[in-house]
């Protein structure tokens, strides 16, 4: 009878840790370049994990030498997890059409041409979707862009993580030219205009999956 009562003891304080453990939620976002997308996200609170891959083609052609030729059907894009009750869906795509990226961009994205730079949301919640059809109707009727956005709204079906040396590139190189270039003010801006979703303490690059 102890062992019994110890058992369902253990149960019962598992259910309840479960219970006080927080909710996270994922989303896979594709606009261009990955180095620029993990590390804007990475800063931004509520934001426990992103990762670097590709989204939209199968196992066997998830390598970027092969996804670089822009036949694979994937997309360079970043795996969000985020705590909903520290950050919202909205607030994340805020981040994502204002900041990230530029959506209206048809398969490019800057310097960088083909179709594995396209903007495109993989939702994983029929909640995602309903938020990005909104927000893109919103974006569109106070014209805060002169072109048409093409971002794609589609299920996110799989994500395979790039290689490792894709992993936390501006925080292992800051200097390198294209990020520079391209990535930096991407962040700069995001400081400026966003602040208040920035993590606590966060600098100007993030280093690594910090705590929300």
């Amino acid at each position: 009878m102890k062992a019994a009562s110890r058992a369902l003891s253990l149960f019962a304080l598992g259910l309840l840790m479960l219970g006080a453990a927080p909710a996270r939620e994922r989303v896979v976002l594709a606009g261009g370049c990955f180095w620029g997308m993990e590390a804007v996200f990475d800063s931004v609170k509520g934001v426990s994990g992103v990762v670097s891959g590709y989204s939209g083609g199968n196992a066997a052609t998830a390598h970027y030498d092969i996804v670089s030729t822009g036949m694979t059907g994937h997309a360079e894009s970043v795996e969000i997890t985020y705590d909903p009750s520290r950050i919202s869906f909205a607030q994340l795509l805020k981040v994502y059409f204002l900041i990230a990226h530029d959506p209206t961009e048809l398969n490019r994205q800057g310097p960088d041409e083909g179709s594995q730079y396209r903007s495109t949301i993989f939702y994983t919640t029929p909640g995602q979707k309903a938020a990005a059809e909104n927000y893109i109707r919103e974006l569109g009727r106070t014209k805060t862009y002169s072109a048409p956005i093409v971002t794609q709204i589609v299920p996110l079906r799989a994500f395979y993580p790039a290689e490792a040396y894709h992993q936390h590139f501006i925080e292992r190189h800051p200097d390198y030219p294209y990020v520079v270039y391209n990535d930096l003010p991407k962040l700069e801006q995001l400081h400026h205009r966003f602040p208040e979703l920035l993590k606590p303490g966060i600098s100007l690059i993030p280093k690594g999956n910090s705590p929300g």
